[in-house]
């Protein structure tokens, strides 16, 4: 397992949080500067974090949502530019 040079210690940076299960657009504005997208089956929150203590505290508003968190992404800077990830794994037919 590598880590990146621009991977900052404190938590600041661009993250991508996968959950299962499909949460209500509605609930965009709870995550504020967060980008919410659904798919089949899962929820991608993607947006900028500013510190370990905000990144805390989404994780902890996610928790509250009830749905499963699969996955925590810090991406490097380029990468926010681009369509989110696909790690879903529970599709077939790729």
């Amino acid at each position: 397992m590598s880590t990146t040079s621009t991977s900052s210690p404190d938590g600041t940076g661009w993250y991508e949080i996968r959950l299962q299960g499909r949460l209500d657009p509605r609930w965009a504005t709870r995550f504020d500067g967060m980008t919410l997208t659904t798919g089949d089956g899962f929820t991608l929150l993607t947006g900028p974090v500013v510190d370990q203590a905000a990144l805390h505290g989404l994780l902890h508003q996610l928790r509250d949502v009830g749905l499963i968190l699969v996955s925590v992404i810090q991406v490097e800077n380029d990468d926010k530019k681009r369509s989110p990830r696909k790690t879903d794994t529970s599709t077939s037919g790729d």
